[in-house]
């Protein structure tokens, strides 16, 4: 069977006809010094460490795959890349001081990964003010590429801030306002007319909290039958607030959740306890992590009927190198990979590409050709249309969030209908084009493929 890393190298000589590589059968003849690839997850409390350490595994993967195929090439020289992992602890203030490390003490070249969006907004200026190639895999508030062209807090905008206006910071997972919009546009379409939103309190919960409201509120529904409620990363009881919940004259017609980690499962769990939902009345509609079923199931066994959105090509299509990713990680752990987990391993394929066209290990040299990059990898064709060699996603009536972005990120909505079930397993609900049962939802208590 071929090596994933051999087989995306083919994909990447497909795609630039102009690259070369290496054999991995073939003497690699490396450098005596590694080239350093700094990534930062959640690997301890209160960060979601479950999802920590799928990023931790994935890197190691992306760093084995690349080096048998003799690594990232510089002018002749074949270099090993070593990947630098940092525990963020899900914490901003934790995450600027390992990223300072890593540039200062460990000498890392580029960034890729980074799971919370107060993370990624915590980094950003670190790299930007360094010269360090980011690719961030899973943030999603709309701010970190937003501000490479508008200012953010005391920031003013990135490509101002050096004489080359030149902006490290990319993304290839959705911005909040894209994951918003396909789960507004799924509850509109089943007609609900009243929803509460529970978010994290955190720079990714509440803005995408309000983005939920004012999609909500733009689709027709009243601002009194959108209630927003926040909750703390880390939170364990959540009993007060699931009884205000109950204790309404009617139930709402779904419940939504803006939380991340372990704090999504028990807050999850803790609702479908309570009876809350899912049930006849209200759908329930919880995190992208139930896609890892193992924890899922373990921590929320009343969770059937729950609906969850997830980020990423739908099972049925993907990719070879995803359908091995995935293979490997559940012969290893007995789950399924997730998707911003193939989006890292996407991130770390993405800058070596970029450094070995660049031929440089210059981060300028690098983050120009990161713009140019036109590569097709485990979850799909990356390319970013808005740069500082083509326009601003403003002179397209775009919004600003558009900038460095990867336009094509797939959002689905999936349901489970069985306990138990695996997360590919479970239905596809959303968008029309993936459906898998011919339904957008799966009523509470029925079994679509029930004879």
């Amino acid at each position: 069977m071929i090596k994933k890393g051999m087989l995306l190298l083919l994909l990447l000589a497909l795609s630039l006809p102009g690259l070369s590589f290496v054999g991995a059968q073939d003497d690699c003849n490396f450098a005596e010094e590694t080239l350093k690839i700094g990534t930062l997850m959640p690997l301890s409390a209160p960060g979601a460490v479950l999802s920590g350490e799928q990023m931790r595994w994935i890197i190691l993967e992306a760093v084995e795959d690349i080096n048998e195929a003799c690594g990232v090439t510089v002018d002749g020289q074949n270099w090993a890349v070593e990947a630098i992992i940092g525990d963020s602890e899900g914490l901003p203030e934790r995450s600027q001081a390992v990223a300072e490390r890593m540039i200062f003490e460990d000498g890392v070249v580029a960034m890729a990964g980074v799971f919370h969006s107060a993370v990624g907004l915590a980094t950003m200026g670190v790299m930007q003010a360094n010269a360090i190639p980011t690719v961030f895999s899973e943030p999603w508030n709309d701010n970190v590429t937003a501000n490479g062209i508008q200012p953010y807090g005391n920031a003013g905008a990135r490509v101002e801030s050096n004489e080359e206006g030149i902006d490290y910071i990319f993304r290839i997972s959705p911005a909040s306002s894209m994951t918003s919009k396909a789960s507004v546009d799924w509850l509109l379409y089943l007609g609900v007319d009243d929803v509460v939103i529970v978010a994290e309190n955190t720079d990714y919960g509440v803005p995408a909290a309000d983005k939920d409201k004012e999609l909500l509120i733009a689709g027709g529904l009243d601002e009194d039958n959108v209630d927003i409620f926040h909750i703390e990363l880390g939170q364990e009881d959540f009993l007060p607030l699931i009884d205000r919940i109950l204790a309404r004259p009617t139930p709402p017609d779904a419940i939504k959740t803006q939380i991340t980690g372990e704090t999504a499962l028990n807050f999850t769990n803790q609702m479908t306890e309570a009876g809350l939902a899912p049930n006849e009345d209200t759908i329930c509609i919880t995190n992208q992590n139930a896609y890892q079923a193992d924890a899922y199931w373990s921590t929320v066994p009343d969770g059937n009927y729950c609906a969850f959105f997830r980020v990423g090509i739908v099972p049925a299509l993907l990719t070879p190198v995803a359908q091995a990713l995935n293979d490997d990680h559940y012969a290893e752990f007995g789950a399924d990979i997730a998707s911003f987990a193939l989006a890292t391993y996407d991130a770390v394929w993405l800058v070596t590409d970029a450094i070995t066209r660049a031929n440089s290990l210059d981060g300028a040299t690098i983050a120009l050709e990161i713009e140019r990059s036109d590569v097709e990898l485990s979850q799909g064709r990356y390319h970013f249309p808005y740069t500082t060699q083509t326009k601003s996603p403003l002179e397209d009536g775009l919004p600003a969030w558009m900038w460095h972005q990867w336009p094509d990120p797939a959002v689905t909505m999936m349901q489970f209908f069985r306990t138990g079930q695996r997360g590919p397993e479970a239905a596809v609900i959303w968008p029309p084009a993936y459906w898998t049962h011919d339904t957008a939802y799966i009523e509470y208590g029925t079994d679509p493929e029930a004879e």
